[in-house]
């Protein structure tokens, strides 16, 4: 979605030209498939991270369109709400001390946004959520000053034809509506790409898949939404309903969301791709003058662009990504789970274990989604979203007399998935002393069960004890969580309290 889109409005015609175009799209997504046109093996990874304009007092600055006047790089872009901005970091060769550079430069990166964010009494944040966030932030006035943003607003909102419900059960529970789409907009999150060969592509996304539950489990950083506690990870089912075309019939019919962690475990991306096709309407039926089938007869490449766009509004958290460079196309896979935060260590580490974990489970020649069923790996995913560091998930057993068990996410990292993330990292030839340190990283928030979602809800029921109301206790929250995250000492580190 971050292409510029612009329209009117659409005709009944619009969507059928647009359905013709997508069928033409698949058709040669699937030529360049059987023909071996894509790039070649090159170990790229690629991180996006979504962030929060806070001031001073904690609460949201819905300045981006100035503080991306201020930066003025095109690193840095808006995202939906005007509280929103984006980063995107070059891709990167996974080998060698890659965990180090990107640290820097993501640290770089904020480092500089925040200084010009400053210049307007504004700064940059990274958390799942803000926990300051209201619901009279979370309106249209609010949404950010893009065409692309109205429109696919407009057209969620047409989709479902009645205001959206929130309704999440946690440790309290949210109950409330909303005129837009725009409280999508509180969910913050770190995007990984991997490019991948066709081949490599089913294996990658299986086990992005299978880990999902796991990366939430350690990385959950969003517990509050709208000043209530609800769950460790409360982005995936606010992100859902803030998204959801379909009003309660459709639902009870059993119509999938577009907000989606799938149903089955894939052979190929062509499945990913015809599966978008065939459950999910067109939401921005834009079409391009390409004839995709032409451009192939002709010997090149084409781009797609409706089979991107309409990929661009299903948002699958491991999302299959086509992109096309200098004239060579390529596949991504791109993991959505994480909730930016709490510090750049934490997001690198995060990113380490990913990587390395993904590597190996792809590389098994018994592969963890022929030893457990797709339901838990979902199952695990909402689990940990509920539960965080303290969820317990389905793993297989080791050994010979598989099955599955039930155990906590942390006994399962220290004593299974660190090993097997170590072994990935040295398969990718990244240099022992990135491997140790940021996966141990990941071992001491196992060791002490802390996370960004643990250290919130502890220093928020601190301040409570301390004597300060709810929304006093939430800003001192967010202000203290600033304070460490500037300190650049990851979460596992920081004491509890507000001072």
């Amino acid at each position: 979605m971050g292409e510029k889109v612009v329209a009117d409005g659409f005709a009944p015609s619009d969507r059928q030209r647009y359905r013709r175009k997508l069928q033409q799209c698949l058709a040669g997504l699937a030529r360049l498939l059987a023909e071996k046109r894509f790039d070649r093996p090159r170990n790229l990874m690629g991180l996006e991270i979504e962030l929060n304009l806070a001031g001073a007092d904690g609460l949201p600055r819905m300045l981006n369109g100035p503080v991306l006047q201020k930066i003025a790089s095109p690193d840095f872009q808006t995202e939906l709400g005007m509280f929103n901005l984006e980063v995107n970091i070059a891709p990167h060769r996974l080998a060698g001390r890659v965990f180090d550079r990107l640290a820097e430069e993501v640290g770089t990166s904020l480092g500089y946004a925040d200084r010009k964010a400053a210049e307007l009494d504004a700064g940059v944040l990274m958390i799942g959520i803000l926990p300051t966030l209201a619901q009279r932030d979370l309106v249209f006035e609010n949404l950010s000053a893009a065409d692309r943003y109205t429109l696919l607003n407009d057209q969620i909102l047409a989709a479902r034809g009645e205001d959206f419900t929130l309704d999440i059960h946690g440790v309290e529970r949210l109950l409330c509506t909303s005129e837009s789409i725009v409280p999508e907009a509180a969910c913050t999150s770190v995007q990984l790409h991997l490019q991948v060969t066709p081949a490599r592509f089913a294996a990658v996304w299986n086990a992005a898949q299978a880990v999902a539950g796991v990366q939430i489990a350690l990385g959950a950083n969003a517990p509050f939404v709208f000043g209530r506690e609800l769950w460790r990870e409360s982005r995936p089912p606010l992100f859902l309903q803030a998204t959801d075309t379909r009003p309660p019939e459709l639902q009870a019919q059993g119509v999938r969301p577009r907000t989606w962690f799938g149903e089955r475990w894939v052979d190929s991306a062509y499945e990913l791709f015809e599966e978008n096709l065939r459950y999910f309407p067109a939401l921005l039926p834009i079409c391009d003058d390409e004839d995709p089938l032409l451009v192939l007869d002709e010997g090149r490449v084409p781009r797609l662009q409706e089979l991107v766009l309409h990929n661009g509004t299903i948002y699958r958290w491991n999302r299959p990504v086509y992109g096309w460079v200098d004239g060579v196309p390529h596949l991504r896979v791109e993991n959505r789970v994480l909730p930016a935060g709490p510090t750049v260590t934490d997001v690198i580490a995060n990113a380490a274990f990913y990587y390395g974990l993904v590597r190996s489970l792809a590389d098994d020649p018994r592969p963890v989604w022929k030893r457990m069923e797709f339901a838990d790996a979902e199952a695990n995913f909402d689990t940990a979203c509920r539960y965080g560091i303290e969820a317990e998930l389905r793993w297989p057993r080791q050994g010979r007399t598989g099955g599955v068990a039930t155990l906590p996410a942390v006994r399962l990292v220290l004593d299974e998935l660190l090993p097997l993330a170590a072994a990935g990292l040295d398969a990718w030839h990244v240099e022992p002393a990135d491997r140790d340190f940021y996966l141990g990283v990941i071992e001491q928030r196992c060791l002490r069960r802390v996370n960004g979602a643990s250290w919130q809800a502890d220093t928020f029921h601190k301040a409570l004890g301390d004597g300060l109301d709810r929304e006093a206790a939430l800003a001192a929250t967010t202000r203290r969580y600033r304070e460490l995250t500037l300190t650049g000492e990851p979460v596992h580190t920081w004491p509890v309290g507000t001072g």
